[in-house]
């Protein structure tokens, strides 16, 4: 057996025990308020004076996360269920618990606000500091038997505070839907993210006044979902609240006048146990009276095909009709069913049900709660499952036709249908030969489209997936705001791949340009299938630049799948790419000094957004004058993120079995090693400097007499002060001040290429050498020579002549771009 023992038990122990004393309402005598200086924990409770409503700390077992929330004290409930909580003061920010049990408080602090606490640490400022200003000495918080939580000002008898202007996904008898123009206040019910937790979730529901009355808004992610319709006689047109056949239980009014236009509603006296209306997760308007809970609108979810129940149309996608909807059923499934799994801290169910709504390879989803919120499982493939009502197994939502039938075997009446199969069997047989190949040739052609489905559907339920409920012009499939293109769309974009659209080609394969038919112009990428950039990189690319918005980072637009047939869609650079001008001998006189400043500047803006300020820390291992896009003004633009590794913030440095990227722009750490980090990039970034400056290629560049590369060559020249002659003959009749620039920037690229990774400058310190010549500059040590070719001044290895590349040097193989 084993012994509990140390503080952390007892602490427990004694929490049971006062919660039990606390819990007898013989032992502890109910309180409805708090004052200043008084705390409420988590073994109390307050009560309001006539017992209708209770204020406490409760925790969701499911998360292990407690919250201060208020209940019908003596709501019957169902299933060994806890009350409905009517109000909860901090839905989004969750306190953690010790074996279920908290240690914050509810208090009015010396300043007079009304927060939540946990060890003299404030965690949530329920009122804020301007609202209780000068009025701390006299305030009290209390629970009133209509639910409302009041902090009042006892010396003024005035109201500071009070729960009913901060409503959550529970509306109250006498409480407000609506504005108040006078005040600026907002009513409006915001759902929670699941039965259990209380996080926003995806449902809002607000008060529109009309010419005759007003309706009920419910917006999904900001967009208009259903609308009750107007208020006639104690009833809305799509909400049915008080049936006609028995007696009103609610009363529901309006008010509109230039201050204030709003919705509320009363319980009929003595008709309702627990009156209220809730806004359910799945965007459901529950009714509550009695003993009864019940959903009155609407009725499962909307998809946009609707409009007799209240729900507003939207764009069908092509893939589903008006005769399918989704139907829960306890099922489980067949072998030929898959799940594709997406854990996400924002989804509810209705966030999974409009992603498989709108992607075509989707049959069904379920939802279930995980440690990182709630988790979607998309379910594709064959529709096999088999019911059982019993609830052995999981509860999950179908797609199913109302046309659609289902096949039962019964025993014939009679043999007569024989004779009338006999006259066409013959016919029949012959059918079945022709029949035969075609069904194949569809089949195939089937089984490809499910697999890019499949494929598509992976690509968007990725850790990053925000919501794809937006409605996208390609396909009517959108996700990270991209577009899905289809083939024949990117076939006619670019007349079937043209030679003349044609804008380059590399080791990942070709370039088109390609126009719309809305005459905006694209690029694709169309990866060959001999690419080392495969699906993995594919997938990085498409999900990771997507998540990156900046002014010198090229925007991707979408992507397109076709059997084998990869491609990615950016926006289009007229000026193609960096290298095409600055490495050919006629083209690269266009770029005068300051252009290629720009260039530099531009670049380094990127990656030190990249580096430092983007939402995740993005290492992009394959910077060079390719990658380095140019738009109509010349301004770079940074592509090409297949290779890029997102860093934790407090993540420094990785190590890699698989070395890939490009030679000459790697760094020695990472080519020799595997180990790469920010400072890879800003070796990367020293190469592609000392070539604008040159116009030559590092790993192309040959001296006169040594064959050396071209960080080699100018730290010769740096050494021998001679630093300028690395400058490009194209830039010979430059100023004088032009001069001290160019010499400053070799010097912040000789900088960038020092061989000890440490000794390299940061992307900041790049940036602020840039942007001021007045910055001092420490003098540059040896930078890395990583040709595997001899040093200058060095000797060469007598005992081997055999001169090694960078392939061998490295832990992999190297996958050349």
């Amino acid at each position: 057996m084993t012994t509990l023992q140390g503080p952390s038990f007892a602490r427990v122990i004694v929490f049971h025990i006062i919660a039990l004393l606390c819990s007898n309402p013989l032992v502890v005598a109910a309180r409805s308020s708090i004052k200043l200086g008084d705390e409420l924990n988590s073994t109390s409770q307050l009560v309001s004076q006539g017992g209708n409503f209770t204020l406490g700390f409760f925790t969701v077992a499911a998360t292990d996360y407690a919250y201060l929330g208020i209940w019908y004290t003596n709501e019957e409930v169902s299933n060994n269920d806890k009350p409905t909580k009517v109000w909860v003061a901090n839905p989004n920010t969750p306190i953690e618990t010790i074996s279920g049990f908290t240690q914050a408080v509810l208090t009015i602090d010396s300043a007079g606000k009304l927060l939540i606490a946990n060890g003299g640490r404030s965690i949530l400022n329920i009122t804020e500091e301007e609202t209780v200003k000068n009025l701390n000495v006299s305030l009290s918080a209390t629970l009133e038997d209509t639910g409302n939580f009041v902090l009042r000002d006892e010396l003024e008898d005035k109201t500071v505070w009070q729960s009913f202007d901060h409503p959550t996904n529970v509306i109250l008898p006498g409480m407000k839907l609506g504005v108040n123009h006078r005040t600026g206040q907002t009513w409006e019910l915001t759902s929670w993210l699941s039965d259990q937790i209380p996080a926003s979730g995806a449902f809002t529901l607000t008060w529109e006044s009309t010419q005759a009355s007003g309706e009920l808004v419910m917006q999904r992610r900001g967009k208009r979902y259903w609308t009750s319709g107007p208020l006639i006689e104690n009833n809305f047109k799509y909400m049915r609240i008080n049936h006609p056949d028995d007696d009103y239980k609610y009363n529901l009014s309006f008010i509109s006048n230039d201050d204030e236009k709003y919705f509320t509603f009363y319980a009929v006296a003595e008709s309702s146990k627990s009156p209220m209306l809730v806004l359910s997760p799945n965007g459901g308007i529950s009714v509550e009276y009695i003993e009864l809970n019940f959903r009155v609108s609407p009725i499962g979810f909307c998809y946009g095909y609707e409009a007799d129940n209240g729900c507003v149309i939207s764009k069908l996608p092509e893939c589903r009709s008006d005769l399918e909807k989704f139907e829960d059923k306890r099922a489980s499934l067949g072998s030929k069913t898959s799940t594709i799994q997406r854990d996400s801290s924002e989804s509810s169910l209705s966030d999974c049900m409009i992603f498989c709504w709108k992607y075509c390879s989707c049959i069904g989803f379920s939802s279930e709660i995980s440690t990182n919120g709630m988790r979607c499982n998309f379910l594709t493939g064959s529709k096999e499952y088999r019911v059982d009502e019993r609830g052995s197994v999981d509860l999950v939502y179908l797609l199913v036709s109302e046309n659609s039938t289902v096949r039962v075997n019964k025993p014939t009446k009679g043999k007569k249908w024989i004779w009338a199969v006999i006259p066409i069997a013959g016919m029949v047989v012959l059918i079945i030969g022709l029949c035969c190949l075609r069904k194949r040739k569809l089949s195939l052609k089937g089984e490809e489209k499910r697999k890019q489905e499949k494929y598509l559907l992976e690509l968007t339920t990725s850790e990053g997936f925000i919501d794809p409920s937006d409605e996208g012009q390609f396909d009517g499939r959108k996700g990270h705001d991209v577009k899905i293109y289809s083939f024949d769309l990117i076939m006619v974009a670019t007349n079937n791949f043209s030679d003349e659209n044609k804008l380059g080609v590399g080791g990942f394969g070709s370039v088109y340009k390609g126009k719309l038919h809305d005459m905006s112009e694209i690029a694709i990428k169309r990866l060959s299938r001999t690419s080392g950039q495969g699906l993995v990189e594919f997938k990085n690319e498409l999900i990771l630049i997507t998540k990156l918005q900046h002014t010198n980072l090229v925007r991707v637009l979408g992507c397109c799948i076709h059997g084998d047939e990869k491609m990615l869609i950016y926006e289009y650079m007229p000026n193609r790419s960096l290298d095409f001008f600055l490495f050919d001998a006629v083209k690269r006189a266009q770029l005068d000094w300051q252009k290629r400043v720009s260039i530099i500047e531009g670049v380094a803006q990127g990656l030190l957004y990249l580096h430092k300020y983007s939402r995740m820390r993005v290492i992009h291992r394959d910077l060079k004058a390719g990658n380095v896009l140019l738009d109509e003004d010349m301004r770079p633009k940074i592509s090409d993120f297949g290779m890029a590794r997102i860093f934790w913030r407090n993540e420094t440095e990785a190590k890699t079995k698989r070395v890939v990227g490009t030679y000459g722009y790697m760094s020695p750490e990472y080519a020799m090693q595997g180990t790469f980090s920010m400072k890879s990039d800003v070796f990367s970034f020293g190469v592609l400097m000392l070539e604008i400056v040159s116009g030559r290629r590092n790993n192309s560049f040959y001296h006169i007499d040594l064959p050396f590369n071209l960080i080699a060559y100018a730290w010769q020249l740096w050494k021998e002060g001679e630093a300028l002659k690395l400058t490009d003959l194209a830039l010979e009749n430059y100023e004088l001040h032009v001069r001290d620039q160019l010499y400053r920037t070799i010097h912040i690229g000789l900088l960038c290429v020092q061989e000890n990774a440490k000794d390299r400058p940061t992307m900041s310190a790049v940036v602020s050498m840039l942007g001021s010549e007045t910055i001092p500059l420490q003098a540059p040590n040896q930078p890395a020579f990583i040709t595997g070719r001899s040093v200058p001044g060095q000797a060469p290895d007598k005992g081997n002549s055999k001169e090694c590349s960078i392939s061998h040097m490295s832990v992999s193989a190297m996958d050349a771009r």
